[in-house]
């Protein structure tokens, strides 16, 4: 059970080193800024770029296992491109090179978009899931990507293959989507070798102001531009979904999350979100996620059966200090697994410097991390993103 049943400080130390992949996640996000190249008529083509680079010190963390690491990391750089035909016509293409120097195709689809009620979506995508993997690194007030708990199968970085449905009704307050993907364990030997496709969908509602578009993009904070009270609740299935071929089980998963965020004139901007998990394999153990020889973006292996929830929280500064406005936060992520009785929390404490909200940000934080039966584990982060 990836993440869960290894020591505190291996946990942390790879979570960190690894946190533009770590688990389903990893949103291209809504508002990175980009250059738009018109092709004539409604033809243009729009580019952009996205890094994040961090400095993580882990206790006992250095190669000899008893003293602090001293790493700089180069936690992802994505290249986004999207394209035009026409207004109902439109493609995305994002690349990612992540803290392990892979580079991977992040998303590749084709959008057919008649209007804000129905749109259509064919390719490489996130599937109908959580707010955390729909924020994705970029767009989360933490700068951690919480594996702990958001733990949807993925072929790479939150990402799936297959063809999602959905729309904004009511004012754009009402977000819908339902999709079908490619199942978890196609390979030999595994629990899918009869290539059951995995569902997904997602509901969420604003009671306040809309979510910026497109909407089915989230973030975890929009620095009071709009005030938010959004509730969702999405889950996925999978017959087949987990196990081996001769002991195998179907996967369900399900949660609910909920996001607040109001500007309080002259105060500053308050925001609150939480999240619950339910995880279902039948209770079938899954085979780990290097069985019959799979490999990183195969999407085989390492679901786990129990409950997680996550609380977190934040607070804007009106102030501007040089060049941007400071923004302290909490996040605290539990899971418990119903299989080992092993439990897992991490404790995110700490403060970013919004100079140009989510494209321009500077972060500092401390990280406590804890596994039934292990020694606590902490780290100190120091990061940047920059978008264009």
């Amino acid at each position: 059970m990836s993440g869960i049943i290894t020591i505190a400080h291996q946990r942390l130390r790879a979570a960190l080193l690894t946190t533009a992949i770590a688990l389903p996640a990893l949103a291209m996000g809504t508002a990175h800024a980009g250059e738009t190249i018109s092709a004539g008529g409604d033809k243009s083509i729009t580019v952009g770029l996205g890094v994040r680079s961090s400095f993580t010190s882990v206790d006992d963390g250095a190669p000899d296992g008893t003293s602090r690491s001293a790493d700089f990391n180069l936690d992802s750089v994505r290249l986004y491109v999207s394209g035009q035909l026409t207004p109902m016509i439109k493609a995305t293409f994002n690349t990612e090179r992540d803290g392990n120097g892979r580079i991977e195709v992040l998303d590749g689809y084709a959008q057919f978009e008649p209007a804000d009620g129905i749109n259509l979506w064919v390719g490489r995508m996130l599937p109908p899931s959580d707010r955390a993997n729909l924020d994705g690194p970029y767009y989360l007030n933490t700068w951690n990507y919480p594996g702990t708990v958001s733990q949807y199968p993925a072929k790479f970085a939150g990402r799936n293959d297959g063809a999602t449905v959905w729309g904004k009704l009511l004012d754009k307050k009402l977000v819908y989507s339902v999709g079908a993907f490619e199942g978890h364990n196609r390979i030999a030997g595994a629990s899918n070798q009869s290539d059951n496709l995995l569902y997904a969908g997602r509901v969420a509602y604003n009671f306040l102001d809309a979510e910026p578009d497109p909407a089915y993009y989230t973030s975890s904070t929009y620095y009071g531009s709009v005030d938010v009270l959004t509730l969702a609740f999405a889950g996925q299935f999978q017959k087949d979904g987990v196990g081996s071929l001769s002991h195998r089980g179907d996967y369900g998963a399900w949660n609910v999350d909920g996001l607040f965020e109001k500007k309080l004139e002259g105060i500053g901007v308050v925001t609150l979100e939480g999240a619950y998990y339910q995880y279902d394999t039948g209770g079938v153990a899954d085979v780990p996620s290097s069985f019959g020889g799979a490999g990183a973006t195969d999407n085989v292996g390492g679901l786990t059966q129990g409950k997680a929830y996550l609380v977190g929280g934040a607070f804007l500064f009106p102030a501007k200090v040089g060049w941007g406005q400071f923004q302290p936060t909490v996040r605290y992520q539990h899971f418990d697994a119903d299989l080992t009785g092993i439990s897992a929390s991490q404790t995110d404490l700490g403060v970013n410097y919004i100079i140009d909200g989510h494209n321009a940000r500077i972060s500092a934080e401390y990280v406590i991390t804890s596994t039934t039966g292990k020694s606590d584990g902490n780290a100190v982060v120091l990061g940047v993103q920059l978008q264009f």
